[in-house]
């Protein structure tokens, strides 16, 4: 194993890191003489209220810091590499996987394929476990690290190393039975493919899954997304109405097996699945605390749900004669969610007198139509397609088109961009149904 190097790049303001004189550019070598591999490790050994840190200065002078501390409380330390390490890049080539059916010359970054486990505890990523040596393995289970978020895609151990083209990615399953043995939480993830994983095999998926409740809280099971930049990739169609009714039907029978035996739901169907079906979406209770939202399992229900707690109090504050400003605008969506979106803006202004949304469901010709999320459009469609739709006084976009913290959307063209070719002003809505409501009203909470 290779020794990692952890420079400290940051020293928090009134931290015990300060008060003991470490500054940036500093080395941390090991904690109670242990080396540090990563962020884990380092975590793991900071929690005793007793530790000796070891530092190294630039110059090469060597510090060995006793201290005492409170349980659980942090240093004050923040390094160049927030993992302590290097990503760890895939090496599966999946046959469904979306980065490969992303056009040439985009940024960099979107074509970094993670397979990295620590970023499943992290940043709740979905790792497929083949990049996943014995000793992460049994890193995970004597730091009790929960919940892991695991890509199953089948149990089918031949079939798996077929869909993700790795010869091991089968026996890498093995290591579910550990965590299973250890009581790790994991949550877990199917990518259906019509005709590969589908109809006899998501029967068996779900059949040997089963086997690993209560401790595999949740499992769900999403669509394949199919861009128009599939040339030279395995052929995979997409999924029809009759298609989503038979998985909708297989996973509620299972459902109501795990409800009667664990009180959970288990396997979960994503919001397409439904819309596909043209199904009701099911009640609250049915998504187990929404533990798969983030695979937009629920999403629609959560946002629905939300939009009627905030409408009612538009309601409550129309009886007490409130007045709210009266203003035409528009809301940018993707075709998934239009039918929500559209049925939410006609009950807001029904209530409000004088409030005129355009909701525009944007076809995403970028990637190609079959891409109806509104997380996938981009700002070229986004100012092709609104030149020639009714904006209003300003235009309302959902946060997830935009990269993480920034304004930018996946084709790098900005917020300002938007702006300045639709000559509109842009307003940014978060996820909830509560921030729909309070953007178009202008109100703060």
């Amino acid at each position: 194993m290779k020794k990692n190097i952890h420079i400290i790049d940051k020293v928090l303001e009134g931290s015990i890191a300060e008060e003991l004189e470490i500054e940036p550019g500093d080395e941390l070598v090991a904690i109670n003489d242990q080396p540090i591999e990563d962020i884990f490790d380092y975590q793991y050994y900071v929690e005793d209220e007793y530790i000796e840190v070891l530092i190294r200065k630039p110059d090469g002078e060597e510090w060995l810091l006793e201290i005492d501390k409170d349980p659980d409380e942090d240093l004050g330390i923040v390094f160049e590499n927030g993992l302590m390490d290097e990503y760890r890049s895939c090496h599966n080539k999946c046959i469904f996987c979306f980065i490969d059916q992303m056009p040439k010359g985009m940024r960099e970054t979107l074509y970094f394929k993670d397979d990295d486990s620590r970023l499943s505890f992290l940043q709740g990523n979905y790792i497929t476990l083949t990049n996943m040596s014995d000793h992460d393995v049994e890193r995970i289970i004597k730091y009790n690290l929960s919940p892991i978020n695991i890509s199953f895609q089948t149990t089918n151990p031949e079939l798996r190393c077929k869909m993700l083209n790795n010869r091991f990615a089968g026996q890498a399953l093995e290591k579910v039975k550990k965590f299973y043995d250890a009581g790790i939480i994991m949550n877990g993830q199917i990518v259906l493919c019509k005709g590969v994983n589908d109809g006899e095999e998501l029967e068996r998926s779900i059949k040997d899954l089963y086997e690993y409740l209560p401790y595999l809280e949740s499992v769900s099971v999403v669509p394949v997304g199919l861009s128009k930049f599939r040339e030279g990739l395995y052929p995979l169609e997409p999924f029809t109405k009759e298609d989503a009714i038979n998985v909708l039907n297989t996973i509620h029978k299972w459902q109501e097996k795990a409800f009667t035996e664990y009180e959970l739901h288990f396997i979960h169907a994503s919001d397409e699945w439904y819309l596909l079906a043209d199904w009701e979406l099911p009640e609250e209770k049915s998504y187990d605390g929404y533990l798969q939202l983030e695979n937009g399992v629920g999403m629609l229900r959560l946002f629905m749900d939300e939009f009627e707690e905030g409408l009612n109090k538009i309601k409550e504050e129309n009886k007490e004669g409130r007045l709210f400003q009266k203003e035409e605008l528009s809301v940018i969506t993707g075709k998934l969610s239009y039918p929500c979106i559209k049925a939410a803006a006609k009950q807001l202004e029904d209530t409000v007198e004088g409030l005129t949304i355009h909701v525009h469901a944007i076809r995403n010709d970028f990637f190609g139509e079959n891409i109806t999320v509104s997380g996938l459009l981009t700002g070229t469609d986004i100012m092709a397609q609104g030149k020639e739709l009714p904006l209003g006084e300003r235009m309302l976009i959902p946060e997830n088109v935009l990269r993480s913290g920034e304004q930018v959307l996946l084709d790098d063209y900005t917020i300002r961009d938007l702006e300045k070719t639709l000559q509109v002003p842009v307003n940014i809505v978060k996820s909830s149904g509560y921030d729909f409501v309070n953007t178009i009203l202008r109100r703060s909470k």
